[in-house]
C-alpha cells in the first residue's frame, strides 16, 4: 500500500480508503448493501491487513446503522483508534424533525454528538460537509465546523460535492476569521465521469488540498462485468443507471479499451480503472466499497498497477470530454504564456477574440 498526506496536514492516508455504504442497508440505502456485523468485521481487518488506515462513512448511510457497525467492528477488533483515520459526514436528513437535516451550527453539533456515539470514539479525524445546504449561510457552517474542531472532537474538516466557487468561498470566509479550512473534497471521479478536472482539479492543485473520489467505478459500471453483449438488467447496479449518471455508450467504448490493457496486465478491468484514477493529479484516496472481501481485495491490487504513458494517454484520449466554457478560451489564450523562457512573438497563433 502506497500512502499519501491528506492535503498539506502531513497525516499520511492509504491511497485506498474503505468506504461503509455497503454496511447496514436500512430504507433507502438497502440497494447499496446488507452487510451485517459479522460481514463488516471481516471487510474491516480485511482492508487493514492489507495496509488501508483510512474508513469513510456518514451519518446519513443507513440513517447511522453503517457508524454503528463500524465502530463495533472497531472495537471488537480491538483495533488501535490512534493508527486510523476516520472520516464522516454531516448535511443528509436523519429523522421527521425541521432540524434534523442540514449544515447550521445546531444541526453540526447534534450530528456530531450522534456520530460519535455511534462510532464509540472521542473524535474524528476528518468531518466533512455532505453537500450544499442552501438555506444556511456558509458562515453559519463554517463556524458551526471551527466550534466542533475547537472542542477537540473533530482535527480537520473538509466537504463533499461542492462547485469550486463554494469551496473557495467558504475558506475565503474561515480565512477571514481564522477558522479551519477544509483541507479535502470528495466527489464523484472515474474515467467514465471527468467533469471534476474542468474546476475541482485545478482548484485542488492550486489549493494543496486532496481529492478523494467516491464511485471510482461508476456506480459499479466499470466493473468489467458490463459490455455492449452482456447489459446489465433492472436494478442490476446499485440505484440503477442514473447514479451517478453514466453515458453507457461512451463508457461501453472506454471499457472495450480498458479490456485489452487489464489482459497485458493480468488483471480485472475494475483495477484498470481504479489505476487510473489513482494517477491523476490532485488525488490523494480512493474510495471503494466492497460487498465481500474478494471484491475489495482485488479494488485494493489496483495500487500496485502501473500504466504506461502510453496506456494511459491511449484511456486519456477515449475517455476526454468536451472542455466546457471558459476552460477552452483559458486554455487557449495560455499557449503565449507557457513554456515563456522560448516563447517567440512571432510563434504566437493564439487568437484572442
Amino acid at each position: 500500500m502506497n500512502y499519501k498526506s491528506l492535503g498539506n496536514t502531513g497525516v499520511l492516508v492509504s491511497e485506498i480508503c474503505l468506504g461503509t455504504m455497503t454496511f447496514g442497508g436500512n430504507g433507502y440505502w438497502k440497494a447499496m448493501g446488507e452487510l451485517q456485523q459479522n460481514a463488516v468485521n471481516d471487510i474491516v481487518k480485511t482492508a487493514l491487513d492489507n495496509g488501508i488506515n483510512f474508513i469513510d462513512t456518514a451519518n446519513v448511510y443507513s440513517f447511522g446503522e453503517s457508524e454503528r457497525l463500524l465502530g463495533q467492528s472497531i472495537k471488537s477488533l480491538g483495533l488501535s483508534r490512534d493508527e486510523l483515520v476516520i472520516a464522516t459526514k454531516v448535511r443528509g436528513r436523519m429523522g421527521e424533525g425541521k432540524n434534523q437535516v442540514g449544515l447550521g451550527r445546531l444541526q453540526i453539533m447534534q450530528q456530531l454528538e450522534g456520530s460519535l456515539k455511534r462510532l464509540q470514539v472521542d473524535h474524528v479525524d476528518l468531518y466533512q460537509i455532505h453537500g450544499f445546504d442552501p438555506i444556511t449561510p456558509l458562515e453559519e457552517t463554517m463556524r458551526g465546523l471551527e466550534d466542533v474542531v475547537r472542542s477537540g472532537k473533530v482535527r480537520y474538516i473538509g466537504c463533499s460535492n461542492l462547485a469550486a466557487w463554494q469551496v473557495m468561498k467558504a475558506n475565503g470566509i474561515a480565512d477571514k476569521y481564522g477558522w479551519s479550512k477544509f483541507i479535502s473534497t470528495q466527489n464523484y471521479y472515474s474515467i467514465a465521469g471527468r467533469d471534476l478536472e474542468n474546476e475541482i482539479v485545478p482548484m485542488v492543485l492550486d489549493q494543496q488540498m486532496a481529492i478523494l473520489p467516491w464511485s471510482p467505478l461508476a456506480g459499479g459500471f466499470l466493473s468489467g462485468k458490463y459490455t455492449r453483449d452482456n447489459k446489465p438488467e433492472g436494478d442490476s447496479r446499485r440505484l440503477g443507471f442514473d447514479f451517478p449518471p453514466v453515458n453507457q455508450e461512451r463508457a461501453y467504448d472506454i471499457i472495450d479499451a480498458m479490456k485489452p490493457i487489464a489482459d497485458a496486465h493480468g488483471v480485472s478491468v475494475a483495477r484498470i480503472a481504479l489505476a487510473w484514477v489513482l494517477a491523476k493529479p490532485g488525488v490523494t484516496s480512493v474510495i471503494i466499497g466492497a460487498k465481500n472481501t474478494d471484491q475489495l481485495l482485488d479494488n485494493i491490487k489496483a495500487v500496485d498497477v502501473s500504466l504506461t504513458t502510453e496506456q494511459l494517454d491511449q484511456l486519456d484520449a477515449i475517455s476526454a470530454t468536451p472542455m466546457p466554457y471558459p476552460q477552452w478560451m483559458i486554455q487557449r489564450q495560455g499557449g503565449d504564456r507557457l513554456g515563456v523562457a522560448n516563447f517567440s512573438p512571432n510563434q504566437s497563433t493564439v487568437a484572442a477574440k
